[in-house]
């Protein structure tokens, strides 16, 4: 059973002294609980699960859906019209590269995307083929129909303000793992 510390919680010579419901007790870091544990807050508690929530539907994807996800995520990124090293996808989807080249072999294994020689260049490129970009098309606009539901449906919010915050706040994110960095990681990527 986890009781809730409403009133004080602080550190006096290395132990957690906590007040509840009036009455001062010596608690370890491990015995303190509350009702958002291990959140500071309800609000931090329940924004980590609306995350949790996107984070889930991300890998919904629609029946009629002709892409896997990370086909789509590949297509995505290359719907700018510039191809790609498998080193430029594996720093743009944040993932290991041994994994978007698995990725990247099954694209091309389906006929979504293709590899070629760039003069000059040691590395193939990597750019999707005709299949790929109507793959992508149709699949895109499932997934627009189905925000376009959602927003429909969203009450009582705006999908303007929506965007807008989430915008901000993933700006924030990058900032702050950018401080999180190593100096000679940030150096060496601006060098």
């Amino acid at each position: 059973m986890y009781h809730t510390y409403v009133l004080h919680i602080s550190c006096v010579g290395g132990t957690l002294q906590s007040v509840r419901e009036g009455d001062e007790t010596a608690a370890t870091g491990s015995e303190i609980r509350s009702e958002h544990w291990p959140w500071p807050s309800a609000l931090h508690r329940d924004l980590a699960e609306e995350f949790l929530k996107i984070n889930r539907r991300r890998n919904a994807v629609h029946p009629d859906s002709v892409l896997d996800n990370s086909a789509f995520a590949i297509l995505w990124i290359l719907s700018d019209g510039r191809p790609r090293t498998l080193r430029e996808l594996t720093r743009e989807l944040d993932l290991e590269q041994s994994t978007v080249n698995r990725q990247v072999n099954g694209a091309i294994r389906s006929g979504y995307l293709e590899r070629f020689e760039v003069d000059g260049c040691a590395s193939r490129k990597i750019r999707p083929t005709d299949h790929g970009r109507a793959a992508f098309e149709h699949d895109g606009l499932l997934r627009a129909n189905r925000l376009s539901e959602v927003f429909a449906d969203l009450a009582p919010g705006r999908a303007d303000v929506l965007l807008t915050e989430m915008r901000a706040y993933n700006q924030a994110y990058d900032r702050v793992l950018e401080r999180a960095r190593p100096t000679a990681d940030r150096t060496r990527d601006t060098a």
